[in-house]
């Protein structure tokens, strides 16, 4: 108690170089914990994405991720909607599974022939009502609005198309998609009609074409070609309800999406329907490696010899655990540097307060305190400023957070064509705040052992010369 009060007195014995060193150790830990803050923004806003968008796991076959995007027909997960049951009725699955959804995806030419205009995209079939459920997930609480799928409740022969499948097909009047110039090359072909195969591939008769009058203008159609599980192509005329950004440009210029039972029909025809993937999407993400445990044991309880394979949105989505380990190293970098800067700052503090104090360690040495009293001296000093800038520096990295979330700012991600808010999350990051105020403590305890251990050997004699 009375190293700690000693400590305290000295330190206010200087107060403007107290204060300096104060003041670099809150600004180096305000500094690591808004990145930190920034970095976790990233992680969840990430993680929420791909969850909303394909669900914590996968059910697919073995090799469909490398081999089955081009030929769905030969990876498609047959009597689909027993295990969709099974996970559905599991006992140890029910509490943790948010929705499970089917989902079918394949290659196609989408066409647009009253344009005369067409392109190669990525079909992708998914059941409406579980996709709005899904997302609705928002475990992190960020503030974002989640778009509504506009799939639920349209009629079967209904789809979505990426904004820039919709401005290469020269849909963007009637889907009043923006900032969408017409290519000098491209003359619309008013009036042109299917070609005759096409059509009658599609069932588009004149009749179905009357019908279709009869009920009124639509705002685009749009043709795609599909190969059909047997090998011959098949073709499904589509009334496009909207363009949506995907989110990434790749993924924008090629996607169409569709009802699952419409695309079923696409691929497989009068054939027994499959899907390429089944989505699960949990309550928590840290029940992963459980659901994952409890999916294995189901699998093997329902198809027995099947070679299908449980994948989380990690493995899926490369892109997010590269990005993770990107922004873990440039935080372990900044967290090196400043440090680096702490202990310089309060090393130089400590050797300057053993210069001045010489004749006071003398002092204290010859009246018998020892060098271990000498030492924990220094150390308590280095401890307490420590220990002061840490709390300075979470103090003022909370109120900064929350004055910049207040701002409403956005940013762009790299390879994003979506806008997304701009917060720190700080407040809540328990571990992060806990480990970056330790580590400034203990990195202010350690550049201060080196001066209290030169004091602690000053010779007597040579620190009582100096009055």
């Amino acid at each position: 108690m009375m190293t700690l009060s000693l400590a305290v007195r000295n330190l206010l014995r200087n107060r403007r170089r107290s204060v300096a060193t104060l003041l670099a150790l809150a600004i180096g830990a305000a500094s690591i914990l808004l990145f930190g803050g920034y970095s976790a923004n990233i992680r969840y806003s990430l993680l929420t994405a791909y969850v909303t968008a394909g669900g914590h796991l996968q059910i697919q076959h073995a090799d469909f991720y490398q081999y089955g995007s081009g030929n769905p027909s030969a990876y498609g997960l047959a009597d689909y909607e027993r295990v969709l049951q099974g996970i559905r009725q599991d006992p140890a699955l029910r509490d943790m599974v948010n929705v499970v959804s089917p989902t079918l995806q394949f290659g196609g030419i989408a066409g647009n022939f009253d344009a005369g205009v067409s392109r190669t995209v990525v079909g992708i079939g998914f059941a409406p009502d579980d996709i709005n459920r899904m997302r609705q997930w928002n475990e992190y609480n960020l503030p974002i609005e989640p778009p509504h799928f506009a799939l639920e409740g349209a009629p079967p022969d209904t789809a979505i198309v990426g904004l820039g499948v919709a401005r290469v097909l020269l849909l963007c009047e009637p889907l009043k998609v923006g900032n969408c110039p017409s290519p000098q090359a491209a003359e619309k072909a008013t009036g042109a009609r299917l070609p005759d195969d096409i059509a009658a591939l599609s069932g588009l008769e004149d009749g179905a074409n009357k019908k279709q009058a009869a009920a009124g203008p639509t705002k685009a159609r749009i043709e795609l070609l599909a190969g059909h599980g047997r090998g011959t192509p098949n073709v499904a005329a589509l009334q496009v309800l909207q363009a949506e950004n995907q989110g990434f440009k790749e993924l924008d210029d090629v996607a169409v999406i569709l009802q699952l039972k419409q695309a079923q029909q696409l691929v497989y025809g009068r054939a027994a329907p499959r899907a390429t993937a089944l989505m699960v999407q949990l309550h928590r993400t840290q029940d992963m490696p459980a659901a994952t445990q409890a999916l294995k044991a189901l699998l093997a309880r329902l198809v027995p010899g099947q070679p299908w394979t449980v994948m989380d949105f990690e493995t899926l989505n490369p892109f997010y655990v590269q990005t993770l380990q990107l922004f873990d190293t440039i935080f372990g970098f900044i967290f090196a540097l400043i440090g680096g800067i702490v202990l310089f700052t309060v090393g130089n503090t400590m050797n300057a307060a053993v210069t001045e104090r010489t004749v006071e360690i003398g002092t204290l040495r010859s009246v018998g305190l020892r060098q271990a009293g000498i030492r924990s001296l220094f150390v308590t000093e280095g401890l307490l400023l420590g220990v002061a800038g840490a709390v300075l520096g979470v103090t003022s990295a909370l109120l900064i957070a929350t004055v910049l979330n207040r701002m409403g700012l956005t940013w762009l991600p790299p390879g994003s064509s979506d806008a997304l808010p701009l917060t720190l999350r700080v407040w809540g990051e328990t571990r992060m705040i806990v480990g970056t105020a330790i580590g400034l403590v203990v990195i202010a305890a350690l550049s201060a052992w080196w001066p209290a251990y030169r004091a602690a050997n000053l010779k007597i004699v040579e620190a009582l010369r100096h009055a």
